[in-house]
């Protein structure tokens, strides 16, 4: 019999559900993990210029690795850096890609295992076996660094992590549900946490997110999952919010 049971003699109450409406204070679209699908991109914003030219467009990270065109998806967002209806948050894969090019010898191995092989044929690096290891990889970070430039490596260094609006959210993978969102972690922003997809969050705050592949994208328990692994099923997925509507879009 359970602690608290044997004490007080019945099981602690559930949590409350979370019930509270969505309210971002603006219209916006949220654009799931692209992983080098320029196709998908591409078509997937032909639709957002048509469904509402004037709404902000959050991508939620991870540019790069697994699909083949992770360059030019890297070039198409950069070309618009400067617009402000287009926000680019940092997703985990820019971080292991940022890191290979840091410290290659020991993050390499890493990276190149969870795609970065892909990334790496988009520049027209090609010949590294997926165990490389030491002066390969030193020798493989020099020639990446000289093929995306210093001002590509630096604008994805200082991407945000998030981008908030009402009581809405964009992250990459996630959030620590028992801390409010002024305290999140970076790591834990970029990486997620353990209670992020079980526990829902008490203070009313939705949390749109990708990094974790679904089915079919899904708004519940405060949560949005917009990443329907455009690399390996094809399908490319984008929420649109407004302050009193969801609905969601894709490419596919």
């Amino acid at each position: 019999m359970p602690l608290f049971k044997r004490l007080f003699g019945k099981a602690p109450p559930p949590p409350p559900a979370f019930d509270a409406p969505l309210r971002p204070n603006q219209p916006a679209f949220i654009i799931g993990d692209l992983h080098g699908c320029l196709r998908q991109m591409q078509d997937l914003q032909a639709q957002m210029q048509t469904k509402d030219p004037d709404a902000l467009q959050i991508y939620v990270g991870d540019y790069v690795d697994r699909g083949d065109h992770s360059k030019d998806v890297l070039d198409t967002l950069y070309a618009r850096r400067d617009d402000p209806q287009i926000i680019c948050l940092r997703g985990n894969h820019e971080d292991m890609l940022l890191r290979f090019l840091e410290e290659p010898a020991t993050k390499g191995a890493r990276w190149i295992r969870y795609g970065g092989l892909n990334t790496l044929g988009s520049y027209g690096i090609s010949g590294i076996p997926p165990n490389s290891e030491g002066a390969i990889l030193e020798e493989t970070a020099a020639k990446l660094k000289e093929a995306m430039g210093l001002h590509l490596i630096h604008w994805l260094s200082t991407l945000p992590t998030t981008w908030t609006s009402g009581n809405l959210t964009v992250v990459h993978a996630g959030a620590d549900p028992a801390l409010p969102m002024a305290l999140q972690a970076e790591q834990t922003l970029k990486w997620g946490h353990p209670d992020f997809l079980s526990t829902p969050r008490s203070d009313g705050h939705w949390i749109a997110h990708g990094h974790t592949i679904v089915d079919e994208a899904t708004a519940a328990d405060g949560r949005i999952a917009v990443d329907t692994g455009a690399y390996a099923t094809g399908r490319l997925t984008a929420a649109y919010v407004t302050p009193t509507t969801l609905e969601f879009l894709q490419a596919g």
